[in-house]
C-alpha cells in the first residue's frame, strides 16, 4: 500500500482565496492525498495566505507560526505557505520567516503533489521571485485566454496546453470535481455549508492607486462560461444551494472573451442549474455598471438583487487621486436606478478614510454619501501604504491619528446606519437560506441582501426543525443590529406552512 500523506489547508483572507484553497485541495486528493481538517493532524500544513493589507498580512504570519508550533508537539513534520503573501513576497518572506518549510508561488499550484512532496521529504524547494504578473499575460485582452500562464481558478497551462487531470474522471477520489473543460481546474469541497463561491475571472486591468493586487494577482482574464457552468451544476450535485460569484471585478466578466455582456446572459443559465437556489454576485466596479446588467440583477428568478458595490470613497478629488471615477450624486443615483427595479434590494460598500490629500470637506462629502445611500453593510478601513502603489509615493499623508480618528467616526457612523437601515426591513418578507442550527441562535440563515461572513445574518423565528440548505419564506418582526429576526411563514419544497406545521 502506498504511504498515507496527509494534509490540512488554512485558508485566510477573502472568498477567491477559499475557492483557490479547495482546487489545490481537488489536485492532492486526485494524487493520493488525505485531507484532513486541523493542522495538528497533518504531515503538512499549508497556509493559504492574505497579502492585502498589514492587517491580513499579519494574520497570515501569525497562522503560519502557529501552525510551526504544531511540529514539536503534535503530527505535522513541515508547514508551507501558499497564497497572496507567499506570491507577493517569495524569497522575502522565506528569508524574513524561517520557519516555513515551503514559500510556493502560483507557478507551484500545478506541481503541488511534487512540491509537497519534496519538502515533506527533506528536501528544499526554492523559493520564488516576485514579479510584476500583469507583464506575463498580453497587453491586449482577447489575446489572454491561450496564454501559458499559471491562473488559480483557471487550471494550469504549459506552453499554451492543458495540463491534463490526474486522472480520467472515473479514477478520481469521490468528491473531486472532474475537470470539465480545458481550463476547469479539479476541485474538492473543504466544508458543508450549502454556499459555495465560484470564479468568474482572475486578476484585473485597474488601476487603483491604493490597491496592489493587480501585481501579484495580474491582469484580469475571464474563465468560459462552459467551466464556470460545468463547475457549478458539480456544486449543485454535492449539495450547494447558494453560489456566489466572485473575482476581482466581475463586471469586467467576458471583456476578453469577446462580449462585456457576457454575465448578463450567463446569470440565467447559472440560475437554471438543477438544485441551485441562489446565485449572487459580488464585486462590482459602479463606474462599469450597466442598464442591462441591473436588469438581469434585479428581474432574474433565483438571482439575488445584491450590488456588492465598490465606492471607496464619494468626494470627487479624493476618487480621483484614487484614478477612480464618480462621486456622490452619481453613486446616489445608481442606488436609486436599482432601488426602482428592486425595492427591497441589498447593497453594500467599502470606504477607505484618511487617505492622502483627504481635507475635512472630502470626508463630510463622504459622510453626506452614507447617510443618504441605505447601504445593508458598510466595511471602513483606515488608509496605509501598500508597497509597490502608486498612493504610497503621495506627499500630502494624512497624520496617523488623524485617519484613526476618521475611522472611529465613520466607523460609528455606519453601524449606526447601518443598525437604522436593517431596522426599515421590518414588516418585508424575505427568502431565507437556513446556513446552520446552533443552541445559541437557533436556525440562522440569510436573507438575499445577507452575502455570507459580511453582512449579517437573519435569526428565524420557528419551531420546525429546519436543517442547513432549506429555503424557506419569512416575514422581519425584528431587527438587532445588522440582524433580522423573522418569522417563518413557509418552508420550500414542503407544501408547508408554518401554521400547518403546528
Amino acid at each position: 500500500m502506498p504511504e498515507r500523506r496527509t494534509v490540512a489547508l488554512v485558508t485566510l483572507g477573502c472568498a477567491r482565496n477559499e475557492v483557490d484553497s479547495e482546487e489545490l485541495a481537488g489536485r492532492l486528493a486526485a494524487d493520493g492525498w488525505e485531507l484532513v481538517e486541523e493542522a495538528a493532524d497533518a504531515d503538512v500544513a499549508v497556509v493559504n495566505t492574505c497579502g492585502f493589507v498589514e492587517a491580513a498580512k499579519k494574520d497570515s504570519v501569525d497562522a503560519l507560526l502557529e501552525a510551526n508550533d504544531l511540529k514539536d508537539h503534535g503530527r505535522t513534520q513541515a508547514v508551507v505557505a501558499v497564497g497572496c503573501m507567499a506570491e507577493r513576497y517569495g524569497k522575502e518572506l522565506a528569508e524574513a520567516l524561517p520557519e516555513a518549510d515551503g514559500v510556493l508561488g502560483f507557478d507551484d499550484y500545478g506541481d503541488i503533489s511534487g512540491r509537497l512532496q519534496t519538502i515533506l521529504s527533506g528536501g528544499i524547494h526554492a523559493s520564488h521571485t516576485p514579479r510584476d504578473r500583469r507583464k506575463l499575460l498580453p497587453i491586449s485582452p482577447a489575446e489572454r485566454q491561450d496564454a501559458a500562464v499559471a491562473l488559480p481558478g483557471h487550471a494550469q497551462t504549459v506552453s499554451g496546453e492543458p495540463t491534463p487531470p490526474a486522472g480520467p474522471p472515473e479514477d478520481l477520489p469521490e468528491g473531486v470535481a472532474p475537470a470539465s473543460g480545458p481550463r476547469a481546474p479539479l476541485r474538492r469541497r473543504l466544508g458543508s455549508s450549502p454556499v459555495a463561491s465560484v470564479k468568474l475571472a482572475s486578476g484585473c486591468d485597474r488601476r487603483c492607486s491604493f490597491c496592489a493586487i493587480p501585481s501579484f494577482r495580474g491582469s484580469f482574464i475571464s474563465r468560459r462560461p462552459s467551466d464556470v457552468l460545468g463547475e457549478t451544476r458539480w456544486l449543485a450535485g454535492e449539495g450547494v444551494k447558494e453560489i456566489m460569484l466572485v473575482s476581482e471585478n466581475n463586471t469586467s466578466y467576458g471583456k476578453d472573451l469577446g462580449d462585456i455582456r457576457l454575465l448578463e446572459t450567463l446569470l440565467p443559465e447559472l440560475a437554471a442549474v438543477d438544485g441551485i437556489e441562489r446565485i449572487r454576485v459580488s464585486y462590482l466596479q459602479p463606474a462599469e455598471m450597466r442598464p442591462g446588467l441591473i436588469d438581469v440583477l434585479t428581474g432574474t428568478d433565483k438571482v439575488a438583487p445584491y450590488f456588492d458595490l465598490s465606492f471607496q470613497h464619494s468626494a470627487p478629488g479624493v476618487l480621483r487621486s484614487m484614478r477612480r471615477f464618480g462621486g456622490t450624486d452619481s453613486f446616489l443615483e445608481l442606488l436609486e436606478t436599482i432601488r426602482t427595479k428592486a425595492p427591497q434590494a441589498g447593497a453594500r460598500s467599502n470606504f477607505i478614510v484618511g487617505f492622502p490629500g483627504e481635507s475635512e470637506s472630502d470626508l463630510a462629502e463622504l459622510e453626506r454619501f452614507i447617510t443618504e445611500a441605505r447601504l445593508d453593510a458598510i466595511g471602513v478601513f483606515g488608509y496605509s501604504d501598500e508597497d509597490g502603489t502608486e498612493a504610497a509615493s503621495y506627499e500630502d499623508k494624512v497624520d496617523p491619528d488623524v485617519v484613526a480618528e476618521r475611522l472611529a467616526r465613520v466607523s460609528r457612523l455606519a453601524e449606526e446606519l447601518t443598525a437604522q437601515r436593517a431596522e426599515e426591513r421590518i414588516g418585508e418578507t424575505v427568502r431565507v437560506l437556513v446556513d446552520r442550527t446552533d443552541d445559541e441562535d437557533g436556525v440562522v440563515g440569510r436573507a438575499a441582501h445577507q452575502a455570507p461572513e459580511t453582512d449579517g445574518v437573519t435569526l428565524l423565528s420557528t419551531d420546525r426543525e429546519l436543517e442547513p440548505g432549506r429555503m424557506v419564506e419569512a416575514k422581519v418582526v425584528a431587527s438587532e443590529g445588522v440582524d433580522l429576526v423573522a418569522e417563518v411563514l413557509s418552508v420550500e419544497g414542503t407544501g408547508c406552512t408554518e401554521e400547518a406545521a403546528r
